[in-house]
């Protein structure tokens, strides 16, 4: 199998993250990093052991050995360099959201399928084992029709009105955080489990915190709690710590979702509960080797992870046998795999349909994410239309 090279813009929180993924995979080769700072740039390539560092995105793009690009920068970035990635004729994987807007992201998506290029949202959360399992259930009616669907995305990270980062500034993160943010991969999740969509909205937000205290040097994504900060600035917070949203499924069903930034002892978890006229599951991140089932009129059952007692075809999706535990960094080289996969079929003319998150998907959690927000602007129910 062909090496394929990438190069990631972007060297914070994710950036590594996607890097060490990729390193997983054997036949994707790091070619180069980039960040609007060099030095952080040639700093993090030689602490990762990576040939190439630039100052300036377009450098990277003008590689052309380079096949992929990872964006992985701050969410008002993501537009232009996606679009630039795409004109240069790479195939994008974008972190999300897409775009700050839904006309940005609609524009991403029709330039990538014009191109013909593989295009991929980091909707990571879906590449859990246990989800692709849920999802198998679902897909061979084991629940039955689904009746109700609960949860709720929460973390800490954001308590203390000193905790501080570049998401909470609507010029950088967008106009929503808290849904936009991990609300985003809660409703991908539930969507692509259940293979229902969202048809109507109602939601509540919150911000508790109106006011916080930016420290005057540079905090890195999660890493504030980590930092003794004593030099602070006072910095008006208008997006919000906090949602609840109802919901509406196009077959009926009822749901609900809980997002909270500022979730004592929360650390990063999704939760989930399905309700179908059959049977029921519920799945924990923080737990995520583990899948409760419910009934009615026997025992309830608690299932570990092992690919030889998963459904149908989703134990590909777990890397390691039964007793060996998988996690968040699994997700991402389980999606890359798949990207990846795909952009191999095609150099080699072999290519299947494509089964990742693309932009399109990036379109859909765009729209759902400006309507949650005109429901709680307008205070009503509003349905989603594409």
């Amino acid at each position: 199998m062909r090496k394929i090279k990438a190069g990631i813009i972007g060297t914070g929180f994710i950036g590594p993250l996607h890097i060490e993924a990729l390193r997983r995979l054997g036949f994707v080769e790091i070619a180069a990093v980039a960040d609007m700072n060099r030095q952080l740039a040639e700093e993090k390539a030689g602490q990762l052991h990576i040939p190439g560092a630039y100052g300036d995105y377009r450098e990277l793009l003008a590689d052309e050995t380079i096949e992929s690009v990872h964006i992985c920068t701050p969410n008002h970035l993501h537009y232009g360099m996606t679009r630039d990635a795409l004109m240069a004729g790479k195939h994008v994987i974008c972190e999300k959201p897409l775009a700050m807007n839904l006309e940005e992201s609609r524009e991403l998506a029709a330039m990538a399928s014009e191109k013909g290029l593989v295009n991929a949202v980091h909707f990571n959360i879906r590449y859990y084992p246990l989800i692709q399992h849920i999802r198998t259930l679902v897909e061979k009616g084991e629940l039955g029709r689904i009746l109700a669907v609960n949860g709720s995305y929460q973390q800490d990270w954001l308590f203390y009105e000193t905790d501080y980062n570049w998401r909470l500034r609507p010029e950088y993160s967008g106009e929503s955080r808290a849904v936009a943010d991990i609300g985003s991969h809660w409703l991908d999740s539930v969507e692509y489990i259940t293979g229902l969509r969202i048809s109507r909205v109602c939601a509540d937000l919150a911000t508790f915190h109106p006011v916080r205290r930016k420290p005057l040097k540079q905090v890195e994504t999660y890493a504030g709690k980590l930092q003794d900060n004593t030099e602070f600035e006072s910095v008006d917070i208008k997006t919000e710590d906090y949602a609840s949203v109802l919901l509406r499924f196009c077959n009926g069903a009822h749901g609900s979702m809980t997002v909270n930034q500022v979730a004592a002892g929360r650390k990063n978890r999704i939760y989930f509960e399905i309700y179908g006229d059959k049977m029921s599951v519920a799945w924990d991140s923080e737990n995520p080797n583990e899948m409760w089932t419910g009934h009615r009129d026997r025992g309830n059952e608690l299932l570990l992870k092992d690919p030889a007692l998963m459904a149908g075809s989703s134990g590909r999706f777990a890397g390691y046998p039964g007793g060996h535990a998988e996690g968040f960094p699994d997700t991402s080289k389980q999606l890359f795999l798949e990207v990846y996969r795909y952009i191999w079929e095609m150099g080699s003319g072999s290519c299947t349909k494509a089964s990742f998150p693309g932009f399109m998907d990036g379109v859909r959690e765009a729209l759902l994410c400006e309507n949650i927000l005109k429901s709680a602007r307008e205070e009503k129910w509003v349905d989603i239309r594409e």
